[in-house]
């Protein structure tokens, strides 16, 4: 069956468990992201899971981002189709996946949900006036993801859940950051406004490309926060399993580089999107092997 990023009313509602487990390990596989969303140095178990909560995740944004019609309204279809995921009933791939997941792991429903509302405040809410309201955008958009890959470890404490959240709202951040130009062609800034008048900033500069010096100060400011969150979760690295830990390096490594490739653009995020390059990624997969392997980390 073909993976498509398709509206939830015509996804194919006839799988079983495990067609729509394999539906999922698809979808997640035809996504982009810098890394592999499932490494093979998870534990295997965990795989098939992982594909099932990254593939929620992702069909979520789909929605909010990419369908066609009315989006709030298939944005309130799938979020019934979560609550019959998670009390049994459900009728579409995913959720017939998600149905057996959150069975056999502590995955609460509050996660998925706020996913769901950050996509629903993508499609009302197009400025942030403070940075503050761009972090609580954060807490519904970047840390519920965190939370659910620390479920499947069997995490739920205060004290990694506040870790995981650093570094989920630095590496979206990183994100925002990087797509400055890109969200803004979809109609939306998170940038903060109070940021553009305090570096004299001007909106439009965004759509003319317009990188000036001032526009670049602001995203130095902004890259620093973002670099600010990473260190505050760091040490979540050492508080999981060694199983965990080279996949939080990765991704953490993973959104650093795109802060340094930002700064290698002296903060022009305008006239090209920063990326890094496929001989960096695998630097930065070398590096937290010796680091997993030489010592025992």
């Amino acid at each position: 069956m073909t993976v498509q990023r398709e509206p939830l009313a015509t996804c194919d509602a006839s799988l079983d468990l495990e067609e729509a487990t394999a539906w999922c390990e698809r979808y997640a596989k035809s996504q982009y992201e810098n890394f592999s969303v499932v490494t093979r140095f998870l534990p295997k178990p965990l795989h098939g899971p992982m594909y099932v909560v990254y593939s929620f995740c992702r069909y979520t944004d789909d929605l909010g981002d990419e369908a066609e019609g009315d989006r709030l309204a298939l944005l309130d279809a799938w979020d019934a189709e979560l609550h019959r995921a998670f009390e049994g009933g459900a009728e579409f791939p995913i959720g017939v996946a998600l149905s057996q997941v959150v069975r056999d792991y502590p995955l609460t429903l509050d996660p998925f949900e706020r996913l769901i509302e950050a996509n629903r405040r993508d499609q009302t809410q197009s400025r942030y006036e403070t940075f503050q309201d761009v972090l609580d955008y954060c807490d519904y958009s970047a840390n519920p993801v965190g939370e659910m890959v620390l479920g499947l470890f069997g995490y739920d404490d205060e004290f990694r859940i506040a870790l995981s959240n650093s570094t989920c709202t630095a590496l979206q951040l990183t994100n925002h950051w990087q797509d400055v130009a890109r969200d803004y062609a979809m109609g939306r800034m998170y940038l903060p406004l109070e940021d553009l008048r305090h570096f004299s900033v001007d909106e439009g500069q965004i759509p003319a490309r317009d990188a000036n010096a001032a526009f670049r100060q602001m995203m130095r400011f902004e890259a620093d926060r973002a670099e600010a969150f990473f260190r505050q979760g760091e040490p979540l690295i050492e508080h999981v399993e060694r199983d965990l830990r080279l996949d939080l390096r990765l991704f953490t490594a993973g959104g650093r580089a795109i802060l340094r490739a930002i700064e290698r653009q002296d903060y022009d995020v305008l006239s090209r999107r920063p990326t890094t390059s496929s001989r960096q990624k695998l630097w930065m997969l070398t590096q937290a092997l010796v680091r997993r392997y030489a010592l025992g980390m």
